[in-house]
């Protein structure tokens, strides 16, 4: 089915971390909603791929996804090449998002920066006509180009170019968080599992203060940061909160 905003990810959870409000958003003014995972996060110290993969379910269904999938690309090994670029212009074309949102330029994981750049890419080449790629029934797709393309905020700071207000999805957010109980800290989290970066209390303080202080910056409780390549253009001045 065609998705009208796409949030890609490097890692399951990568899209509920830093842009599911604004998925949320999106649904809740009538647009579908999908997510496409690059990698099945199988180098995270605390879980497993099976684990991962019904945290993910979970959360798909919390936030009401209508699409959501995952390319099995390696965890930590993928690279921006001709082979990852088609697996996801193929899955551009399967949804043909008008909006596409994806992981931040730089970051603190590796596999971010990359992650970024080849979505960058592969939105552009996903438009070519001359670049054949088959969809599920064996057919060759149709070529599709998003409108824009927006990177979203994680971990490093990042000046936003804009914020989306989540005040009012937030509740739904932080619950398609804590749905991976092995990576976060919740009630429900493993106690035998090493303690991570991601795992303490202190990085679920840092994830709500992250989204409090870009609220801030546009007179709300919580928002979402994101930037872009190019300038954002209105219509007219009046269009700006």
């Amino acid at each position: 089915m065609k998705i009208d905003v796409l949030a890609l990810g490097a890692h399951p959870d990568d899209v509920e971390m830093s842009c599911s409000g604004t998925l949320l958003a999106a649904a809740a003014a009538g647009k579908t909603i999908g997510i496409v995972d690059f990698t099945r996060g199988e180098l995270g110290t605390r879980g497993t791929p099976q684990t991962r993969a019904e945290e993910s379910e979970r959360a798909t269904k919390i936030l009401g996804l209508h699409a959501r999938e995952n390319l099995g690309m390696a965890d930590g090994f993928f690279r921006n090449d001709r082979e990852h670029q088609l697996l996801l212009v193929a899955a551009l074309r399967r949804y043909q998002p008008d909006v596409v949102l994806c992981n931040a330029i730089n970051d603190r994981h590796p596999d971010h920066g990359r992650a970024a750049q080849l979505a960058t890419e592969a939105c552009f080449l996903a438009g070519l006509r001359m670049i054949e790629t088959l969809g599920e029934d064996g057919q060759p797709q149709a070529p599709w180009r998003p409108r824009v393309v927006y990177h979203y905020i994680q971990d490093r700071q990042l000046p936003a170019d804009f914020v989306v207000d989540i005040t009012a999805h937030w509740p739904k957010k932080w619950e398609s968080i804590q749905a991976y109980k092995t990576q976060f800290h919740t009630a429900e989290s493993p106690i035998d599992e090493p303690t991570t970066y991601l795992s303490t209390p202190a990085f679920s303080d840092f994830m709500e203060a992250r989204a409090r202080e870009f609220g801030h910056l546009i007179g709300a409780q919580y928002g979402e940061g994101f930037t872009r390549e190019r300038p954002i253009g209105v219509r007219e001045v009046t269009e700006l909160i």
